[in-house]
């Protein structure tokens, strides 16, 4: 049986489900870091079976032909529910979405207020607002997807949503313990490797990597599994509820407790409204050397899954 099955599995790695996807073979291999933001820590083994994994994160043009064969309404396209966010103003209530908008002066870092808007209006066919468009976009990644976005567009697609340790595991690409998803070197030789923010952050852009928001798919080397932005351009969702450090939890028994056996997380800044999060990993086009260094394999942030952005988007597995 056990031989029958390594067969099943051989003969999985040689087929791809599409020709979008990719082999990653299963291992071991130090996750998270010691070294950065402390919810990466503690740096610990992790093992991950083999799997395939998109090349590309999910584009506009994917995304579209998904809303045309189901007539899914993304979260941000339909008006809040009032019961969910007691004490919410009106004018809140409204289909919408969170856009970053670049002020054109120094403004103070610990406040994200100064470069975030929540704006009506902004969806995935309007990445800024009601009046921007995709039609120049249908090769960049799709943006302003919420957690059942991601979930339902993965059903029907006949794929999954990656866990943390397998998106982590296929980002580094068998470079044990390196800074980056490509080396130790942000941009080794002066090469751009990824679309992040070069300059000082939120109000100068240098455009070194050729792109103010998002970037077609692609457009960056690929790591040595094939796999294209994994760092920057857009987060991307997984299946992990987040918690302040990596999970330590152990059964009676000494073995880890499964992760949908933990407690969601929820943020402590809004206790009245209790809207479990997620983790998404590789960090967008927003994240810059002078804050939220977060365009590393280790890093990971926490997202409500209620909420959509213009700089979150998808990538999906299958698992054999």
């Amino acid at each position: 049986m056990l031989m029958d099955q390594s067969a099943d599995l051989a003969q999985a790695a040689l087929q791809p489900p599409d020709e979008s996807m990719t082999w990653i073979p299963g291992g071991t291999f130090l996750m998270g870091s010691d070294k950065h933001y402390p919810e990466e820590s503690p740096s610990h083994q992790a093992t991950v079976d083999g799997f395939w994994i998109d090349k590309y994160a999910i584009t506009n043009e994917q995304f579209a032909r998904f809303v045309e064969a189901t007539g899914h309404v993304t979260l941000a396209e339909r008006p809040p529910n009032a019961e969910d966010y007691p004490g919410a103003l009106p004018e809140l209530l409204q289909p919408a979405s969170v856009v970053f908008s670049k002020p054109n002066h120094r403004v103070d870092l610990r406040d994200h207020y100064s470069w975030w808007t929540y704006i009506p209006g902004a969806d995935w066919r309007h990445p800024e607002g009601p009046e921007s468009t995709i039609a120049e976009r249908v090769q960049h990644p799709v943006v302003h997807i919420a957690f059942e976005d991601a979930e339902a567009y993965a059903k029907w697609a006949g794929k999954s949503l990656p866990t943390e340790a397998e998106w982590e595991f296929a980002a580094r690409s068998g470079l044990e313990g390196a800074e980056y998803a490509w080396g130790d070197e942000l941009e080794p030789g002066g090469k751009q490797m990824a679309n992040v923010w070069q300059g000082q952050f939120p109000w100068q852009n240098l455009l070194a990597d050729g792109y103010e928001r998002t970037a077609p798919v692609g457009q960056f080397p690929a790591n040595s599994y094939g796999v294209f932005d994994m760092i920057g351009n857009v987060w991307e969702w997984t299946t992990d509820w987040y918690s302040a450090h990596h999970p330590a939890a152990k059964t009676c028994c000494g073995g880890e407790v499964p992760r949908g056996d933990r407690e969601k997380s929820y943020d402590p800044q809004m206790p009245n409204i209790r809207i479990p999060r997620k983790v998404i990993k590789g960090g967008s086009f927003l994240c810059a050397p002078v804050y939220c260094r977060r365009y590393r394999p280790a890093a990971r942030m926490a997202q409500p899954v209620d909420t959509s952005a213009c700089h979150v988007g998808i990538r999906l597995i299958v698992r054999p």
